[in-house]
């Protein structure tokens, strides 16, 4: 999802509550806080010595241990007036991809995108996902796309096992 197209998703909903789910049916706890926005330009060179160049957004959630047992959520009235207070100091590239920043103390550290978003009456959850990692340059480097196929009857890791 792009940045602007989270604003006015957001724009439209600011009577809701703002939940994430981080993981299927794992929501992000209701004491947390966004404690960093990052305008983010990468700059890259694939394997295949292909230059590319984008903007991100990544906001960071940190849940609060001082606020343990907190069952209601942020709205997005309040969470929309942090992000614009931040584009004022800071504008935004509406054209960027935007992702959250998040871990606790099961889930590691990673940035995720935003999959999908539905709304559950009074609240709008945003479902977050973790972007796997690919090859940008598979035809220069002779990568077929076929996924490795695990025989039932094959155990993983033996010596003729197809996936260690």
């Amino acid at each position: 999802m792009k940045t602007l197209e989270l604003f006015k998703v957001l724009e439209q909903n600011e009577d809701k509550s703002l939940l994430f789910e981080y993981a299927p049916n794992l929501l992000v706890g209701a004491n947390y806080h966004i404690t960093e926005v990052k305008h983010t330009k990468i700059d890259s060179v694939d394997c295949g010595s292909n230059k590319d160049s984008w903007n991100e957004t990544i906001i960071q959630l940190w849940e609060s241990p001082n606020e343990l047992g907190k069952t209601e959520y942020m709205s997005v009235y309040k969470a929309l007036a942090i992000l614009n207070k931040v584009g004022e100091m800071k504008p935004y590239d509406f054209d960027a991809e935007v992702k959250f920043e998040y871990s606790n103390a099961t889930f590691h550290k990673t940035q995720l995108f935003i999959n999908d978003f539905e709304i559950q009456g009074s609240n709008i959850i945003f479902k977050l996902a973790v972007e796997k990692t690919d090859c940008k340059a598979k035809e220069t480097c002779g990568v077929t796309s076929k996924e490795p196929v695990l025989l039932d009857d094959e155990p993983c890791c033996s010596p003729d096992g197809n996936c260690c």
